[in-house]
């Protein structure tokens, strides 16, 4: 007997990928079980939070809008119309909704269960693919720029200006269980039960051959079908394979794809070369909860340091994961420095909530490595504050309350893992808490009279970045900067910032060896901060500002820029680009190692490639250097 009812919904449908792809006999029996559901204005069918539901919901007719909350504010990041597809997260994920769809008007809502649905998508790589596009889109932009748009809750929405792709690594289980084909049922499932583990690779010479879960015990021996004196190889399933350095995306797919809770990870992929480990569904869901978008959410209700400390040590292990993944360490840069951002604009809001509101309009700036977004470890802090002008009656209660308010805040820092900056260049220094006024006057003596104090290095402070407050303070202060370097020549200024840029420990001697200390605690180490890393920092900002360009303070961005700003020294720019990221990851992964802040590493322990590699990266320097003698005629401070 026809149902004329569900006809109806699958001739819907099949005008709409990724329903186009499938038969109208399919469509018609994915639509027997749809649910029709009447949704009223301003009705929400899921919320954020709100736990998954077993279907995803296509719009049949109406306006679904799907938005988020940042920073206490909604924000809308699509609407959906008739034919558009919506709360794919099931498919993909364990944990809750992390958009809201609301309805903009009254609205139609076709709501197809999962486990109806899972078998045509496993069976039909075109349905599949219009799915990874969905997964894959990370910005609103994509999802706009999409022509058949597939609206997904998957997005991680942290700003305008922040780029977080969700094809982020995976970390897993490197030492799986495995036992031979021969080994006993009663013994295989004791072996998981004493090491807590969820499935056992069966294998013979590493070589995988079948797969044995809690659901083949549960299925297979509890049922009676299979005694526990059968031999494992009995009751295994078929293992389903994936290459090393596996995305979270892609191993979601594969075990969609599978309808599987386990990957074993070869060689090559293939079960004809040795195991590597294996990924389970947990290890999907923790990597999901690691997540950058993520943590800045968590880190965003953080009640206090502590909870901070733990979301720091997260992305710590992102780091140390994407790194070991191959990741490019621009990207890990980049999402390293948001989330550090993140972590210091709500160690502000904490402390103003126990202290009070502020008297005026401020803004906290990082400076430094923070302020370049280049800590990828635990380094010390650097940090200014700047408060809009008072009157002068006013002036001393104002800054007395900003002081005690940078005092707390680099305190939590402090306690969340950012050491204090032993040279004392953090706002709660009352040197380096000021007004507006008195920061504009600061930075015109410093690029009047460079070498007034020569033995004070303050060339930090022309890298900053703000991470709580007013814009508008950050801009009216970088005006001031290049409005000064636009009204006078500077040639003791940017002659100044050169020497200092070229004037670094060389790395290397006269013989091409290592120069590493000679004594003190690092005694042999390499100091790869002072030595390399730091010249290449020192150039990008002196000739950055010489260039008048705005806005760019990471030093890997400042070469690319530099590079289109000055075409015929494009290759040496890119070249220190490239050679500025490769010291930064010899640093990143020797500090990840030690336990500390990876400034001095053993060469010793590197392998010859690797010496070569570094050795290699100091090769730029020397164009580098010439460039900043010729442009800057360093005769001032010879």
């Amino acid at each position: 007997m026809k149902n004329s009812i569900a006809e109806r919904i699958a001739d819907f449908l099949s005008a709409y990928p990724p329903f186009t792809n499938m038969t109208f006999d399919e469509l018609t029996h994915v639509a027997m079980d749809i649910r029709v559901i009447t949704l009223e204005k301003n009705k929400a069918i899921f919320k954020i939070d709100d736990p998954l539901h077993d279907c995803f919901y296509v719009v049949g007719a109406g306006i679904i809008n799907l938005s988020v909350i940042s920073d206490a504010e909604e924000t809308l990041l699509n609407r959906c119309e008739p034919g558009d597809i919506m709360g794919l997260r099931p498919f993909f994920a364990k944990n809750n909704y992390q958009m809201t769809a609301k309805a903009r008007e009254d609205s139609i809502l076709y709501a197809i269960p999962i486990a109806t649905f899972r078998p045509f998508v496993a069976n039909n790589t075109a349905v599949l693919d219009f799915l990874l596009q969905s997964f894959a889109s990370t910005s609103r932009s994509s999802l706009d720029k999409n022509k058949n748009k597939l609206i997904n809750d998957t997005v991680q929405y942290i700003d305008s200006q922040t780029e977080i792709q969700y094809f982020q690594s995976l970390d897993y289980n490197k030492k799986p269980l495995t036992v031979s084909p021969t080994a006993i049922v009663q013994q295989v499932a004791q072996l998981m039960t004493d090491n807590l583990l969820g499935c056992v690779i069966v294998h013979e010479n590493n070589i995988p051959l079948g797969i044995v879960t809690d659901a083949e015990f549960r299925s297979k021996v509890a049922t009676g079908r299979f005694y526990i004196t059968t031999l494992i190889n009995s009751i295994m399933s078929p293992v389903i394979t994936v290459p090393e350095n596996l995305s979270l995306a892609e191993a979601q797919l594969f075990m969609l794809r599978q309808n599987v809770q386990y990957l074993c990870v070869t060689i090559d992929g293939t079960d004809k070369t040795q195991i590597r480990g294996v990924i389970s569904q947990h290890d999907i869901i923790s990597a999901q909860s690691n997540n950058p978008g993520i943590l800045v959410k968590e880190i965003k209700k953080a009640p206090d340091a502590e909870e901070l400390k733990h979301l720091r040590e997260k992305l710590a292990d992102f780091i140390r994961i994407s790194i070991d993944n191959k990741i490019p360490i621009s990207h890990i840069n980049n999402i390293a420095g948001e989330v550090n951002m993140a972590i210091i604009k709500r160690a502000v809001d904490l402390v103003i909530l126990e202290i009070g509101s502020a008297p005026a309009r401020f803004a906290w700036l990082s400076i430094g490595s923070q302020g370049r977004k280049e800590q990828l470890l635990l380094t010390d802090q650097d940090s200014m504050l700047v408060f809009e002008d008072v009157a002068a009656d006013k002036y001393k209660d104002v800054k007395d309350y900003f002081l005690k308010l940078a005092k707390r805040v680099t305190g939590m820092l402090e306690t969340i893992g950012y050491p204090l900056c032993k040279y004392g260049h953090m706002a709660s220094n009352m040197v380096w808490c000021k007004s507006l006024t008195d920061w504009t006057n600061q930075y015109d003596e410093w690029m009047t009279n460079p070498a007034a104090k020569p033995e004070d290095s303050y060339s930090i402070f022309f890298d900053f970045e703000i991470a709580f407050g007013e814009i508008q303070l950050e801009e009216a202060l970088s005006d001031s900067i290049f409005s000064n370097l636009s009204a006078r020549k500077n040639k003791k200024f940017f002659a100044f910032l050169g020497n200092e840029a070229i004037r670094k420990p060389p790395p290397l001697s006269f013989f091409k060896q290592f120069n590493l200390e000679e004594e003190g605690e690092h005694k042999e180490l390499f100091d790869i901060k002072n030595r390399a890393i730091m010249p290449y920092v020192d150039a990008a900002r002196v000739l950055t500002l010489s260039n008048h360009i705005k806005g760019i303070n990471n030093t890997f961005s400042r070469f690319k820029q530099l590079a289109a700003n000055e075409p015929k020294y494009a290759d040496i720019y890119m070249n220190c680009a490239e050679a500025f990221l490769m010291l930064l990851k010899f640093r990143t992964i020797s500090g990840i190692k030690n336990g500390n802040t990876g400034q001095y590493i053993s060469i010793e322990e590197l392998t010859k490639p690797d010496r070569e590699k570094l050795k290699n990266c100091f090769l730029p320097l020397k164009d580098l250097e010439e460039i900043i003698k010729n442009k800057y005629q360093l005769t001032f401070f010879s």
